[in-house]
């Protein structure tokens, strides 16, 4: 019989706060008067900012302690070292809207991932401006709603947005491929838990036909950019970037195909991470625990 306890026992806790002496003791402390055992344990200390990053998993071997226990044992923790902090249970899905427009690869790709369980995600919805991937939601089991957006529907088109964001109690927005721009508001709405896919290596070739672009100037290097949706267009905080090397015998239908995978697989590895709580913002910057 295994003396492991169940997945429920695992949490995460990740948080940050000015740098100061005695922050990983007071952590450590906290951990073992809950009979917490780590799991795995990251930091790091921003050295220019002064501040302090962290992130632990740990197992609690009592039975009986519950996630609000937890929560109100490290309070004091987090008073007293002015901390801002998140815990929860490791094991938890991220619920995660997925929004996209005309190009399906990179929803494709999540959708296959989370449904053989690479990803720890729910996905309650699939939204988009057009009808083209109706049909693979309905074959994923997943509601796809419809909300087309113009110049006169964008501000009802984000009201409708939002109406499912809360309803569906979604943790997490991701922008597969979705070419709309989003308003300011909707943007400062979702701070922190929205997350697109820049068809680019930013900062660099902006705008409409990147890759025609790319291929004008004759690149050697091709890429896409995960990043957290601020209502500056594509200068959020970055999460991941790739790239892949191309030389000049490559038509741009070419760079297309090498561009959607280095697209999907980006996109893919922020989802997991933030949905695995390893990724703290910082400033206009990020810490990515790996």
């Amino acid at each position: 019989m295994s003396l492991r306890p169940p997945p429920d026992s695992e949490y995460v806790l990740t948080l940050s706060c000015p740098d100061q002496a005695g922050l990983v003791h007071a952590v450590t402390s906290f951990l073992v008067k809950c009979s917490g055992n780590i799991q795995e344990s990251q930091q790091f200390d921003d050295r220019l900012q002064n501040r302090f990053f962290m992130r632990v998993h740990f197992e609690v071997s009592d039975p009986d302690t519950t996630l609000e226990d937890l929560r109100t044992g490290f309070a004091p923790v987090a008073e007293a070292y002015r901390i801002s902090w998140q815990l929860h249970h490791a094991a938890t899905p991220t619920r995660t809207l997925i929004m996209v427009s005309k190009f399906g690869h990179c929803l494709n790709d999540l959708l296959f991932r989370w449904s053989i369980g690479a990803l720890n995600i729910e996905v309650p919805a699939i939204v988009s401006n057009h009808r083209d991937f109706e049909p693979l939601a309905e074959r994923h089991g997943i509601p796809f709603h419809h909300i087309p957006v113009t110049a006169q529907t964008k501000t009802e088109a984000e009201a409708r947005l939002l109406e499912l964001v809360d309803r569906l109690d979604i943790d997490l927005v991701v922008l597969a491929r979705y070419m709309q721009i989003l308003s300011d508001d909707l943007c400062k709405r979702l701070e922190g838990r929205a997350i697109n896919i820049h068809h680019s290596f930013l900062p660099g070739f902006k705008g409409a036909r990147p890759y025609a672009q790319a291929h004008e100037r004759g690149v050697k290097l091709i890429g896409a950019t995960a990043h957290y949706v601020t209502p500056d267009l594509d200068e959020g905080p970055i999460i991941e970037q790739d790239v892949v090397r191309v030389d000049h015998s490559q038509s741009p239908e070419n760079l297309v195909a090498l561009g959607r995978d280095v697209e999907a697989q980006v996109l893919a590895r922020a989802v997991e991470w933030h949905s695995r709580s390893r990724i703290m913002i910082n400033g206009n910057r990020t810490v990515v625990f790996r």
